[in-house]
This record gives C-alpha cells, structure tokens and sequence, in this order.
C-alpha cells in the first residue's frame, strides 16, 4: 500500500467490525482480483487511534458511519459517503491548517492503488474536502449527508456535548487559554451564522435545535 506510514497506536475495541466494515465497502467498489481491502483498512485505523487524537478518534470514525449509513437513502451515491467518511480525518494533526487537503489526497492515493473507478475517487475527495467548511451546495444530496452526519456530534445531551467540547480543548492543549478560547468562539459563531447548520431532512427535525442550544451554551461560557 503506498501510502504515508501511520503512528502504532492501542487496538480499538471495535477495530475488528470496523475492519469487516471497511473490507466489505471496498470490495464492492473494486474491480474483480484487486487488491485486498485488509491493510488498507488496517492503515487507516492506525490513523484513527493516533496517540494524540481525543475527539477525532476511532470512536468519532465509527459515529459518523453509523449516522452516515442512518441518512443512506438521502445520498445519491451513499457508497462515495461511507467511503469519504473512513477518510476524511484520517490525517489529523491539530497544529496544521491543511489536514482536509491531505487526507483527500490520502483518499485519491489510496483509493486509486485499490482499484475504485476514477469517477468515484475523484466524489470521495470532492467530499474530504467539503468537510473544511461543511457547507455543500442547494442540491449536493451527499454533501449535506456526510457534513450532517460530521456534525450531528453538536446536537448530543449537554453531558455528550460537554464531553466532546473537552476532548476538543485536550487536543489543542498546547494553546494558551485565551486564545484557544477567542478561536473556539470564532468557530462556534460560524457555525451558528447560517439560518441552517443541517441540510438533510433528518438533522433539520433532530439535530438542528440541540445543536444550536448546545453552541450557544459553550460560546456564553467562552465569554464568562
């Protein structure tokens, strides 16, 4: 496989049905006789439990397949959207600004050594990217579904929320206080600016009120 080495990190308890997973999807996007899924799969989950990820863990990879696959009949190619979700923070390091970028290319590396048709490979890294800003255009079906099923952390109990916020602040530990604090307030009011933070059907109904109580809670204690 040749793709960038990942750091060894602990076995995840759900690495072996993620595994099964990952193989499964790619082999119905592979030409027949081509090459196995297996340390493709393994690659990447490497990268989801780097020693120094706390919220884009293999726990978040695993979340955002499970609502991904949840919102499948909204997606016009629901295969593009469980592919770019394996991918799309597979290279994540919190002191760089080009993760998306990379893991994209990652996407377009890998996927093309695999097997999968140009077309397709060309849709998942389209989609990794579209996770820089989370905002597809009216009508981009698997956009809204992989950015509502990224986001959908947002709209969890305010324990949940609570949780996710901290692990956020663990990653970014090597910033001083105040300025993790105007950064993360900055975030949080770009994402509560547009009149809809969830495009699909679903996270309108489901997620998009908590969400937006929750971001409003976080950016009120930034400002205590």
């Amino acid at each position: 496989m040749a793709t960038m080495p990942a750091t060894t990190a602990p076995r995840h308890a759900a690495h072996d049905a993620l595994l099964v997973r990952w193989t499964e999807l790619l082999r119905r996007n592979q030409p027949s006789g081509g090459p196995d899924p297996v340390p493709y799969g393994e690659n990447l989950l490497r990268r989801w439990a780097e020693q120094h990820r706390r919220y884009h863990t293999t726990d978040h990879l695993l979340a955002v397949l499970d609502r991904a696959e949840g919102l499948a009949a909204y997606a016009d190619n629901p295969d593009a959207v469980l592919l770019a979700v394996w991918f799309h923070d597979a290279v994540y390091r919190p002191d760089r600004s080009e993760n998306e970028e990379r893991s994209a290319s990652l996407a377009e590396r890998a996927l093309t050594e695999a097997g999968v048709e140009a077309e397709l490979v060309a849709e998942v890294a389209r989609l990794v990217r579209l996770t820089t800003d989370h905002d597809p255009a009216p009508g981009d079906r698997n956009g809204e579904v992989l950015c509502d099923a990224d986001l959908a952390v947002l709209a969890g109990s305010p324990q949940e929320y609570a949780e996710y916020a901290a692990a956020v602040r663990e990653e970014y530990a090597f910033v001083p206080d105040d300025a993790f604090r105007a950064g993360r307030a900055e975030i949080l009011r770009q994402l509560l600016a547009p009149e809809r933070l969830f495009r699909t059907p679903y996270g309108e109904q489901h997620w998009e009120r908590r969400a937006r109580r929750n971001l409003a809670t976080e950016l009120d204690l930034l400002g205590s």
